[in-house]
């Protein structure tokens, strides 16, 4: 069996250190870069060395940010009284891309996993519980996934916000807009219909 040179062989394995990728994907992403992109493969260490280098945690938010406090955070057109927990930097993404939220965030950088040794100082509870308390925050809306780990992570969220005497919402569930009946699976038509609202 022919082995790849060790520069080579650690460059599949740091590849796979990627959500989704295998060995065999790593493999081919390497003998790309080597045999057809080398100018790429340079940007790519380049700019994640920079990455590496600048990016940290906004103080307020806890989102991405080259700067101790992020542009969103700084904004004076948003609405301070209204926090809205996210569990990753692309859901907040996908929040202002609806355009649906005008407050400010905190996002967790993950959700409660116990089964992944994934705990509540992993997820920053501490400082959200902190942000959320700082005289401003009326209203805490908690926007994580409708996974079993999102959902403990907003039961938990929850009961710690209220306990501080936060108000604290959840984001609803149901049927997708546009979407018909006979195409919905049955666990999100029974909640649509659990929490069902007067018209």
């Amino acid at each position: 069996m022919v082995n790849s040179p060790p520069s080579l062989q650690a460059l599949i394995e740091a590849l796979r250190c990627l959500p989704g990728v295998g060995p065999r994907s790593a493999q081919r992403m390497a003998f790309h870069l080597m045999q057809r992109d080398r100018q790429g493969a340079e940007r790519l260490a380049v700019t994640m060395g920079a990455a590496l280098q600048r990016v940290r945690h906004c103080e307020r938010c806890n989102n991405f940010s080259e700067e101790p406090v992020c542009q969103l955070c700084l904004s004076p057109r948003r609405n301070g009284r209204l926090l809205c927990v996210v569990e990753t930097p692309g859901d907040l993404l996908m929040m202002e891309q609806a355009q649906c939220h005008d407050g400010l965030y905190f996002v967790l950088m993950g959700a409660l996993s116990p089964l992944d040794g994934i705990g509540p100082k992993d997820i920053h509870l501490e400082r959200l519980l902190q942000r959320a308390a700082d005289g401003v925050v009326q209203e805490v809306v908690l926007a994580t996934n409708f996974t079993v780990e999102g959902e403990a992570t907003a039961h938990y969220a929850g009961e710690l916000l209220r306990a501080k005497g936060v108000k604290v919402t959840r984001i609803a569930r149901g049927l997708p807009v546009g979407g018909e009946l006979e195409h919905v699976d049955s666990g999100t038509l029974a909640q649509a219909v659990q929490e069902r609202r007067a018209v």
